[in-house]
């Protein structure tokens, strides 16, 4: 079982607003994954989450600082078939980013918040969920902590997070479902 379902399976089950686990069938056998959803504040955009993350993360860079308005991001990372809008479609809004390729935020044509966005360096097959637009955000703690080195000098960070100064290395940091899954995305981008 993966470390998000783990730790936070209680939550799944004591929710009763949403049906929050789906049968897929994996090599024969049902494996319960967890559904999670969210939207924008007007509601016109909603979209539906199968399964966990890839990683979540709080973004410390002074871009994301910017972006959001606050201290940092919280994205929840999801390859892009994982998901699914329910209502409405979001506009798809390029910013300038500081890897000087810009980034793809869609946002609600109404309200305007953003519900996920692409990044250049990830492609289209990921995308980067605000967690604060999930209907229970709660269950998206961040796994890592990343471009501590511009963060706010007056966040904490909780004691035993795992942070680092820039970015990180993959390979060493996501859990080993999480670098299947991307093993597959990237066999599949490769097919097409």
């Amino acid at each position: 079982m993966n470390h998000f379902v783990a730790q936070n399976q209680s939550r799944y089950r004591s929710n009763k607003e949403h049906q929050l686990f789906e049968p897929k069938l994996q090599a024969d056998t049902f494996l319960m994954e967890p559904n999670m959803e969210g939207g924008c504040t007007c509601r016109q955009v909603r979209y539906r989450l199968i399964g966990t993350p890839l990683i979540v993360h709080a973004c410390h860079c002074r871009w994301c600082q910017r972006e959001t308005g606050t201290a940092h991001a919280l994205n929840a990372l999801y390859e892009a078939d994982r998901v699914v809008h329910t209502a409405g479609e979001p506009e798809i809004v390029v910013t300038p980013s500081a890897s000087g390729r810009g980034q793809k935020i869609a946002r609600c044509p109404t309200c305007r918040v953003a519900v996920w966005s692409n990044y250049p360096q990830a492609g289209p097959a990921v995308r980067f969920v605000r967690v604060g637009t999930m209907d229970n955000p709660d269950v998206c703690p961040p796994d890592i902590h990343i471009f501590t080195s511009s963060k706010q000098p007056w966040v904490t960070l909780p004691a035993g997070s795992k942070a680092v100064p820039e970015f990180y290395d993959l390979d060493t940091v996501w859990p080993a479902e999480s670098l299947e899954r991307r093993r597959l995305m990237r066999a599949k981008a490769q097919q097409t």
